[in-house]
């Protein structure tokens, strides 16, 4: 295979491990060694060295390979792999893929849909690629999350007597909210993914934490006041991840 920086490739067997990609690159200054999720192993080759040589390095540190397809694999399985055949849709869009005959990854968020088209030669389970869909589906769930989380915030506000300065939007790993000291409202654009009585949840929480911050018993007091069986959704919320596996 050929582009535009002169790669070519061959496929070399090593027992117990299987197919290690053996890649020579013009850039290259250096053997390199990487498994990636979906790709498996890859060695990049300086043009100028052999790929005996790659051979050999690859054999010589097969223990740290088996070692690095255990934890890819394991990352593997915890990831939703998107293809044409993927029925995935958020509240307002429908994810649509296919192939097309230009050499580039277009992903466009319009009219209801997240259209990703691929290279025909390229393979879906690229790690790019999923990456691309992922981010696609993040962007639909920031249009969505826009449309929907401040107006929601309001609404719950004003039902249930809190005074708050304003609403954000994040995409951050690990909260699905925040609310600073000065009643600043953070909210994940990750909430549209979850089940209505849960966002509400998670906003009254951070509405709570407009007069409570920290999650003293008196937090919790208030949080049962004004959204009974609060603990119960908390436990709940924690069958949920703040990213798109």
């Amino acid at each position: 295979m050929t582009g535009d920086n002169k790669n070519t490739e061959k496929l070399f067997y090593l027992k117990d491990i299987g197919e290690i990609k053996l890649v020579k690159s013009r850039r290259a200054k250096r053997l390199s060694l990487r498994v990636k999720p979906f790709d498996g192993v890859i060695v990049t080759i300086p043009s100028r060295l052999s790929y005996k040589i790659a051979e050999a390095f690859a054999i010589e540190k097969q223990e740290w390979i088996k070692s690095s397809l255990i934890k890819t694999g394991e990352y593997e399985d915890r990831l939703t792999v998107f293809t044409e055949k993927s029925a995935f849709s958020t509240r307002q869009h429908q994810l649509i893929i296919e192939k097309w005959d230009k050499d580039i990854l277009s992903v466009r968020v319009v009219n209801g849909k997240i259209h990703v088209k691929y290279p025909l030669q390229a393979n879906i389970r690229d790690e790019q690629i999923q990456n691309a869909i992922r981010k696609g589906i993040e962007r639909a769930l920031r249009l969505e999350a826009t449309a929907y989380l401040p107006a929601r915030t309001a609404y719950l506000a004003n039902n249930k007597g809190f005074k708050y300065r304003e609403v954000n939007i994040s995409n951050t790993k690990s909260r699905w909210g925040s609310c600073s000291r000065d009643n600043r409202i953070s909210l994940n654009l990750h909430l549209m993914r979850l089940p209505s009585n849960l966002i509400d949840y998670v906003i009254v929480h951070e509405l709570c934490h407009t007069e409570q911050k920290n999650h003293s018993p008196k937090f919790w007091n208030l949080m049962e006041k004004v959204h009974p069986g609060s603990k119960i959704l908390n436990k709940e919320l924690k069958n949920y991840q703040t990213k798109v596996y």
